[in-house]
């Protein structure tokens, strides 16, 4: 299965600056990357001659994690709430379909810490298996064979550690970091003074490029400035097993039970104007793709994303059975180099190939993981491919046009992914079992009401990202009474997340709750922007 969600180049300071003053929007829904709050009350809570013996009636635009936590709030504590999505469904890109006979999540698919995290507690209520992978990571280097354990283990050792020092390192010097420097400048100042072969040099600095699945843009495009608003809440990072479905279930359950939800309704204008007179009701008014019309207070959004969409793809691959899976009990241990990762891997990394060649100028390294490594009975013989940057953006435009189930579709993402897969324990080119009975390519970049798969990285060259991220919380609610909510508006700890989806959503409500005079039920405390390596132990201080 191929994956092509996207990512947020920046949080883009001039969009974010842009918001204090734009009025009207009009676009194609394409251009709709943020869920917004419109407050519909009849006239701004700030002003005088407010009523509050009535309840606000609040526009939600978009049924993703984000505005179905605002709703659930929202109805909590009484407010009127009608959600505008363009899809006919709930969940945004939390979303599932069947690939040969299996259910399998098209979007998020992990819960990134477990330290009160709201969506891994979810997961505990609604018994979602979730794995924790570790080890059985199998590197296999350029020429097309796999790196012992040993060695691998050694990579794997130093890129983490380093991933984790350049976190503290960022946080520690994030002021007078230069913006144009990478995590990539970072890694090959840390490899230069390791004690490796010059092979294995080579060997962490192609690993390393692991983190660009991560935040769906190369590590020459990570900024190290703000590197450490990377990082994830403290705990294990779990794969969601079973699929996200039954946490969308339990997340939507409010919305769909008590809010008025308008599905098929792209909204295409948004048009607000500012009073002179500040005691006059704002009018704002929202008009859909069928030319129909929603009034309500003061809202307005940025049009200008021009510089928020990288791809990162996800594929995916079924293959009866599990080729690459020895039996446990024969895996290879002795001898001078054991390969029994290699023999069972539930990670594999494929470091940039001599053995085939994508197209030119791009990075053409892969890596996938083995859902045969799941648990009981979510266990199954698929390989799921993680693909980023240019490369996911050269598939996603081979097969946007084609049909899924068509000979052609099949062929050309076998072709692209046979040469890495081939090259995994066990295969055997005139065996039936090791041709894929299934192949999928996600293509949610090629998904309008998903802002083409749009969330958040830092990129090299921002100067003022964090500050970017709170403009954009604050919204422009008492002026307009409008609020943003979206992962990019999460606490730092848990941007480009679905739990920061779901903070973000909760976030707003409680913003809404408070200016209304509402309760705050649900509302837990308020989260601060610390992170993880904010306490400074161990920064590495050498870095030029």
């Amino acid at each position: 299965m191929l994956h092509d969600t996207c990512y947020s180049h920046k949080a883009n300071q001039e969009m974010a600056q842009k918001l204090s003053r734009t009025c009207t929007t009009k676009s194609k829904l394409d251009s709709m990357v943020y869920p917004l709050s419109l407050l519909s009350q009849k006239s701004n809570p700030v002003f005088s001659g407010i009523n509050m013996s009535k309840s606000p009636h609040v526009a939600i635009i978009g049924a993703g994690f984000s505005g179905l936590r605002c709703a659930d709030i929202l109805i909590q504590n009484g407010a009127r709430v009608t959600i505008f999505e363009a899809r006919n469904r709930v969940g945004g890109r939390v979303h599932q379909s069947k690939v040969g006979g299996r259910l399998i999540d098209l979007g998020p698919n992990w819960i990134h810490g477990t330290g009160t995290n709201p969506i891994a507690a979810i997961a505990e209520m609604t018994k979602t298996t979730m794995e924790d992978f570790e080890g059985n990571q199998v590197f296999i280097s350029m020429d097309g064979s796999p790196i012992d354990d040993n060695t691998a283990t050694k990579i794997s050792e130093f890129v983490w550690m380093t991933i984790d020092e350049a976190f503290k390192y960022s946080n520690a010097y994030k002021d007078s970091i230069p913006p144009e420097r990478s995590l990539l400048d970072f890694f090959l100042d840390q490899v230069e003074k390791a004690n490796f072969t010059p092979e294995e040099k080579k060997w962490c600095i192609e690993t390393c490029r692991l983190w660009g699945a991560y935040v769906g843009d190369p590590i020459e495009r990570q900024s190290l400035k703000f590197f450490c608003l990377e990082e994830c809440i403290d705990g294990n990072n779990y794969f969601v097993a079973s699929t996200y479905k039954d946490i969308l279930a339990y997340v939507s359950r409010a919305a769909l039970q008590h809010a008025d939800i308008r599905f098929n309704q792209p909204i295409t204008n948004i048009n607000s104007n500012v009073q002179p007179d500040p005691n006059a009701p704002h009018k704002t008014t929202l008009t859909t793709t069928t030319g129909e019309t929603h009034t309500a207070p003061s809202p307005s959004r940025p049009s200008n994303r021009q510089h928020l969409l990288w791809p990162l793809r996800k594929g995916l691959h079924l293959i009866p059975p599990a080729f690459w899976h020895k039996n446990p009990n024969d895996l290879t241990t002795g001898g001078v180099a054991s390969y029994s990762a290699y023999e069972r891997p539930t990670f594999a990394q494929f470091l940039d190939p001599t053995y085939t060649k994508g197209p030119e100028g791009i990075l053409w390294n892969q890596e996938c993981l083995s859902l045969a490594a799941l648990p009981g009975d979510c266990a199954h013989p698929t390989l799921l491919f993680y693909t980023y940057g240019p490369c996911a953006t050269y598939i996603v435009s081979k097969v946007a046009n084609l049909n899924p189930s068509s000979q052609e579709y099949y062929d050309f993402l076998d072709d692209f992914l046979r040469p890495f897969y081939s090259r995994l324990y066990g295969y055997s080119e005139s065996s039936p079992d090791c041709k894929p009975l299934a192949v999928m390519a996600t293509q949610w970049q090629n998904d309008p009401y998903a802002g083409n798969g749009s969330y958040c990285n830092f990129q090299v060259g921002l100067s003022k990202g964090d500050r970017d991220i709170e403009i954009l919380r604050a919204g422009l609610g008492p002026d307009r009474g409008v609020w943003f909510a979206g992962e990019h508006t999460a606490p730092f700890v848990a941007l480009g997340t679905t739990t920061g989806a779901y903070w973000s959503g909760e976030r707003a409500a409680g913003q809404i709750c408070q200016l209304y005079g509402l309760g705050r039920l649900g509302l837990g405390l308020e989260r601060d922007d610390s992170l993880p390596s904010a306490s400074g132990k161990g920064v590495v201080t050498s870095v030029d």
